[in-house]
């Protein structure tokens, strides 16, 4: 029971407003140099948003507007305009889309097409989805724009008409470019028109391999097939951007669509968009039961995420992380507290049962070598208090139990001072 609510509590800081907020684009700066500048005065490259994919509510911002490299995400864009010609009759799937030497060109990740051979439509539309291939983004644009400079036009102005007045596109596939900007807010937006506009094609970004020339390709986005009810969308990665995910789940007949931008590794960034996925659906199940649900804080950026990003062994373009250990010191949590009040009337709680959860693990040794470690470095706020991996599901929670409230928020204070995760937990 504690650790149902633990997990409720500790995800929640950061979510659900009371009132809902439509999903609108904030007005354009004037020129991109104004971006990129704010850019590069940001202090961290994350941001994130979560949004009810049916009415567009926003459940949780964080740096929403602020400018952002979309990396490979910048596919979900030439697909949509893929999907648009083959909806129109101007492209179909069986089509040649032949790779020019510029296409053949481009720096991986890619298929490996030779200049001059070609492809299918289908087989475009699938490498750029899974593989996040970029030569098959170029031809693609080639084929419908005839060449990608032109092509890269139509996807600004398609994005302004869908409303994303934060973003500008100058390629098709996401590689390194300074005036390529765009904000997780407007990745929502476009995430949700792939959806509205084109649900015969989105199936697309559920696809967790597919065959190429003998090769089977798998797709990039983890989340498939490890996390109940995802189905897309689409992974990016350059060393400027940082590891960026827009990733939509369904539970209960409600889907959410959560972008995080910016992340140190691909671990950190599933972890958080995990998160995010499923504190919404736990309140938007609690709003359906009649639970009014105020959240005093909008803080949910992890600690983790402030720190440095790790290349992968691939430069450009959505590489894997294979080779690369990733050791965490705990799992996401807010970096302010925060509480959630429930239209409940709440008995009177005991003093000494209240909790503090340090981290949450993927294996029951993990979450006993972090309670070994906080009672070693901080014995004089977790002396009396009893540490325990309690099971969530796939994860264990490192959680110790037995303190009073006040001594609860001394303890977390302490660990976020040294920038670890920890939680208060109230009693159940």
């Amino acid at each position: 029971m504690i650790a149902t609510r633990a997990r409720r509590l500790f995800l929640a800081l950061g979510l659900a407003a009371a009132t809902a907020v439509p999903v609108v684009a904030t007005p354009a700066a004037a020129q991109i140099p104004y971006f990129q500048n704010l850019l590069a005065a940001s202090q961290t490259k994350y941001a994130a948003v979560v949004v009810d994919a049916k009415s567009g509510e926003i459940l949780y911002a964080k740096h929403a507007d602020s400018p952002r490299y979309p990396a490979s995400i910048t596919k979900i864009m030439t697909l949509y305009l893929t999907f648009e010609a083959l909806a129109s009759g101007k492209l179909h799937l069986d089509d040649r889309v032949v790779v020019s030497p510029h296409a053949a060109a481009q720096a991986p990740t890619k298929l490996g097409v030779r200049a001059g051979d070609s492809i299918s439509v289908e087989e475009a539309m699938d490498g750029m989805a899974t593989r996040s291939a970029n030569d098959a983004a170029v031809a693609m644009a080639e084929k419908i724009g005839g060449t990608e400079s032109r092509f890269a036009a139509l996807m600004t102005l398609r994005a302004q008409e869908l409303g994303m007045q934060n973003t500008h596109f100058v390629n098709a596939s996401g590689l390194p470019d300074s005036r390529q900007l765009s904000t997780a807010r407007d990745i929502a937006i476009l995430s949700r028109a792939v959806m509205r506009d084109y649900p015969q094609y989105y199936k697309l970004f559920s696809m967790q391999e597919f065959r190429f020339r003998g090769q089977t390709i798998a797709n990039h986005n983890h989340l498939l097939g490890r996390m109940q009810g995802v189905d897309g969308l689409k992974t990016g990665f350059t060393n400027a951007s940082g590891f960026n995910l827009a990733v939509s789940a369904v539970r209960d007949n409600r889907r959410l669509i959560a972008v995080v931008m910016g992340g140190p590794s691909t671990a950190l960034r599933d972890e958080n968009a995990e998160s995010l996925l499923v504190t919404g659906f736990d309140v938007m199940r609690r709003r359906a039961n009649g639970e009014k649900i105020v959240v005093a804080q909008n803080e949910f950026e992890p600690t983790e995420l402030n720190g440095p990003v790790v290349r992968p062994p691939v430069g450009q373009g959505d590489g894997e992380q294979d080779q690369l250990k990733i050791v965490l010191t705990g799992g996401p949590a807010a970096k302010a507290a925060g509480k959630i009040a429930v239209a409940k009337d709440s008995p009177k709680l005991s003093k000494a049962k209240w909790a503090v959860q340090v981290g949450e693990f993927r294996s029951k040794s993990d979450a006993r070598a972090q309670i070994a470690m906080v009672e070693k470095k901080f014995g004089d706020q977790f002396g009396d208090a009893r540490g325990a991996a309690d099971k969530a599901g796939r994860r264990y929670k490192a959680v110790f139990s037995g303190f009073s409230e006040a001594d609860a928020k001394d303890a977390c204070r302490a660990l976020k001072a040294k920038r670890l995760a920890c939680a208060v937990i109230k009693p159940a």
